[in-house]
C-alpha cells in the first residue's frame, strides 16, 4: 500500500487456545506519530512482535514498508521496555550504541567508518555523546533511555518502535524524551506504547486503543468514555504540565 509505513489487515493471533488479538486492522501512514495504549495483557507487546516479524499472525496479513516484516526488519529501530543486558555488564555507552549497527554492517569484520559515524550522530541527536566512555551501570534511568534510543537510531530506521520508553523515570525526563521524539518524527514514523493516555495525547497524532480488538481515535476525541471502555472502569486522568 503506497504511503503506508505499516498495514495490518484482519490480523488475529493466539497463543495456543488463548486468542490475544482478534481481527485487527490498522494503517499507519509514513510520518505518523502513533500512540498505542491498553490494559495489561491487552495485546500491545504481541502487536509489536508481529510488526517486528518476531511472530506470525494466526490469520490476516502484516506489511511493513510494503514488505513482509522480516524483510523490512533492518529498517526498524526498536527500543524494548526492558534492556536485554544486565546493568552491571562491563560495556560502555558507545559500545551499546554501536550494537544498533549489527543489522547494517558486513557479516565479516568489525565496525566500519559508516557504523561509527552513525553511532556518533545518534549519540549527539539524543544528547549522550559526552557519555560515550561511561559504563552503562553508572547511568541514571533517564540517561539509559536516551542511550537505548540512540542505539535504535543508529541503524538509520524509517520506523521507530518504542515499548514504554519512559517507564520508571520522572515526569520531567519523560517530557524531555517525548520532546526529542517529536523532533525525530519530522523524518521518522514513530509508534510508541504507553500506559499514560493523557500524557501522550499531547504528542501523538492518533491513539490506537488495544484490548484484543483495536480502535483508533484522533487525540482530540479521547475522553472519559473512551478510557472507561478501554480499561473497563473509571480511570483517574492526571494532568501534566509541559512547561519547564
Amino acid at each position: 500500500m503506497s504511503g503506508s509505513a505499516i498495514a495490518l489487515d484482519g490480523v488475529t493471533f493466539a497463543y495456543g487456545a488463548t486468542r490475544v488479538l482478534e481481527d485487527v486492522s490498522l494503517e499507519v501512514p509514513e510520518g505518523e506519530f502513533l500512540g498505542i495504549v491498553g490494559p495489561n495483557a491487552g495485546g500491545k507487546s504481541t502487536l509489536l512482535k508481529l510488526i517486528l516479524g518476531l511472530l506470525e499472525p494466526t490469520a490476516g496479513r502484516v506489511r511493513v514498508l510494503g514488505r513482509a516484516p522480516a524483510e523490512a526488519r533492518h529498517e526498524l529501530g526498536y527500543l524494548p521496555q526492558y534492556p536485554a543486558f544486565a546493568r552491571d555488564f562491563p560495556v560502555t555507552v558507545g559500545q551499546v550504541v554501536l550494537t544498533g549497527r549489527l543489522g547494517r554492517r558486513r557479516l565479516l569484520g568489525g565496525y566500519g567508518a559508516r557504523d561509527r559515524e552513525m553511532a556518533r550522530w545518534a549519540m549527539t541527536r539524543t544528547e549522550v555523546a559526552d557519555l560515550a566512555g561511561r559504563r552503562i551501570g553508572t547511568l541514571s534511568g533517564g540517561q539509559l533511555q536516551r542511550v537505548l534510543l540512540a542505539r535504535a537510531l543508529a541503524c538509520e530506521p524509517k520506523i521507530l518502535i518504542l515499548d514504554e520508553p519512559t517507564s520508571n523515570i520522572d515526569q520531567r525526563v519523560e517530557s524531555d524524551i517525548f520532546d526529542l521524539l517529536r523532533g525525530l518524527n519530522r523524518h521518522i514514523t514513530i509508534l510508541v506504547v504507553s500506559h499514560d493516555i493523557a500524557f501522550i495525547s499531547a504528542y501523538v497524532h492518533r491513539v490506537a486503543c488495544l484490548n484484543r480488538t483495536l480502535i483508533c481515535h484522533r487525540t482530540e476525541a479521547i475522553d472519559g468514555g473512551v478510557i472507561r471502555d478501554l480499561y473497563g472502569g473509571d480511570v483517574r486522568r492526571v494532568a501534566h504540565s509541559h512547561s519547564h
